[in-house]
């Protein structure tokens, strides 16, 4: 009974939230519940489109390299496309896999998909032939999708693979066919949903299936981030990764322009911001970081002041990055925390960034947050670390291919050791296998990139433990430098302003750090450049 009270007060929160930000609209019941019906049916990308083209039909929906599309227009052209792959024999039944650039293609066979009631499986565009050979088949992908540049990587897939288009002379036919006779594709008996993959391009990435039925769930992010109709939404992270994915399903339910960066370049994402008057940034910490690393005086150059949001995701987000992004565009930052598994678990609001620097922030509505020790107690005195632990409504039911998460009391562990302060804002001391034991000793290696942020000669910092005979593990820096440092400076560096014992015993200086498409260091090809 408690807890059914709890649920309808949670639910109760989120309407308002959805309301407030203009995702719904209370006075107009029976458009509501239409809009309710198509996530429900169609799922949150197609439902999103659909009841969009309803609400704002020549809206600028979607801008591209190649141009734009209203939502009307995005949503004829996908009715088309959905009935030419069901022409094709592909149906409710099939698994789809798009391996795809930023691009209106990317953006058309996601909701063609929806569509058909097909499930969605989104591929990294860095996978090589055998690891997208791996994934297909595990995830049972019947389909395909893909630029021609990846040609050569679809190659290797079975025979049996239909290989669907989606841009041909047919497909414009059926489009003109379509609007002419005015007819709109069914919605499938019931939703295909997607799989994100988790990050990484070392090894075979896990499946984590997801099916979003409830109107409710943009609530999480709508009660931290203040995404509104009608406003311009930059996505330069790509589509293929949640951080970029969770923007863009927000941004088409709320009838936004969603503008597609591609290929980062940082000078473009400015030009971007300026000519279309972007509200809001999605990106990953490396390239807010490469953004500033342009300077004052060549930021100024563009008009950035239409900018409300710099949502960062998909990596820490190290302290003096955060500092500076505010002194360029002001208080801005909302930094997001969650992983591919749990989804969101805590956002960070400019306001709690400006009282806590480095912070992940605090839940959302309708999500809980908790921290268990390595016996399964729970941790509640601020500054202690634990174990991270979210529950949220979209959590992932398992792998794919067998297996999930670890759960205690019903919360899902994101696998990242944390604390929180005496505020209840929560920070990310760093992965539990990523934690260094050198002499005894636990090192963290974010604490210790953080610090040597804030050194006036260093661009970029990553550090890793390496095996050592004497201590069981030693630390090394890797550094990239934007000014005259040597390895002593960085070890002096490291213990004027921590232990002696998270001072690097090893400083390798190099031209770039390595980082997974989706920002991450790649700390296992780190190891391999010692």
């Amino acid at each position: 009974m408690k807890a059914s009270i709890r649920a309808a007060g949670v639910a109760i929160r989120q309407v308002a939230v959805l309301q407030r930000a203009g995702m719904i609209d209370l006075r107009h019941p029976a458009r509501t519940a239409r809009k309710a019906g198509a996530v429900r049916a169609l799922g949150p990308i197609a439902g999103g489109v659909r009841s969009s083209a309803a609400r704002y039909p020549g809206r600028i929906a979607l801008v591209t390299a190649a141009g734009s599309l209203t939502y009307k227009e995005l949503d004829e052209r996908t009715d088309a496309l959905a009935q030419h792959w069901l022409d094709r024999g592909v149906g409710s039944a099939d698994v789809v896999a798009a391996l795809c650039r930023d691009n209106a293609l990317l953006v058309e066979t996601m909701v063609a998909t929806a569509k058909l009631g097909a499930r969605l499986v989104l591929m990294n565009t860095g996978f090589s032939a055998a690891q997208l050979g791996d994934v297909a088949a595990r995830e049972k992908v019947s389909a395909v999708v893909a630029d021609s540049e990846f040609d050569d990587v679809i190659a290797t897939l079975p025979i049996s693979t239909v290989r669907l288009d989606a841009r041909s002379e047919h497909v414009e036919r059926l489009v003109h066919d379509r609007v002419v006779s005015g007819s709109a594709f069914p919605a499938p008996a019931s939703q295909g949903g997607f799989v994100l993959l988790t990050g990484g391009t070392t090894g075979t990435p896990k499946g984590a299936p997801r099916r979003v039925e409830s109107p409710l769930a943009g609530a999480q992010f709508l009660d931290r981030v203040p995404l509104r109709p009608g406003q311009s939404i930059l996505l330069c992270a790509p589509l293929f990764h949640g951080t970029a994915l969770s923007q863009f399903i927000l941004g088409l339910n709320l009838g936004a322009t969603i503008v597609l960066h591609g290929r980062f370049e940082a000078k473009r994402a400015l030009a971007q911001i300026a000519e279309y008057r972007c509200a809001a940034v999605v990106l990953v910490p490396t390239m807010l970081h490469r953004i500033l690393e342009l300077g004052e005086d060549v930021i100024r150059g563009y008009d950035t002041t239409s900018l409300r949001i710099v949502f960062t995701a998909g990596a820490a987000l190290p302290t003096t990055l955060g500092n500076r992004a505010i002194e360029i565009f002001g208080p801005v930052i909302y930094n997001f925390y969650g992983c591919t598994e749990t989804g969101t678990a805590t956002i960070a609001t400019p306001a709690d960034w400006q009282a806590a620097p480095g912070t992940v922030g605090k839940p959302p509505v309708g999500i809980v947050v908790a921290l268990f020790d390595g016996a399964g107690t729970r941790v509640v005195e601020p500054g202690r670390i634990g174990t991270v632990y979210v529950g949220n409504s979209i959590a992932f039911a398992g792998y794919s291919g067998g297996g999930s998460k670890k759960v205690v009391d019903g919360l899902m562990s994101t696998g990242d050791l944390g604390h929180f302060d005496a505020d209840g804002r929560l920070f990310i001391d760093g992965r539990d296998d990523d934690m260094i034991v050198s002499g005894g000793e636990n090192v963290f290696p974010g604490e210790v990139e953080d610090l040597l942020y804030t050194h006036p000669a260093v661009a970029e910092a990553a550090v890793i433990g390496v095996l050592d005979e004497e201590f069981g593990q030693r630390l090394a820096a890797f550094v990239v430098r934007r000014g005259d440092i040597d390895d002593g400076e960085v070890r002096a560096y490291v213990k004027q302003n921590l232990a002696r014992f998270k001072a690097p015993r090893d400083v390798i200086f190099l031209d770039a750090i390595p980082r997974t498409p989706t920002g991450k260091i790649d700390r296992r090809r780190l190891a391999e450049q010692r």
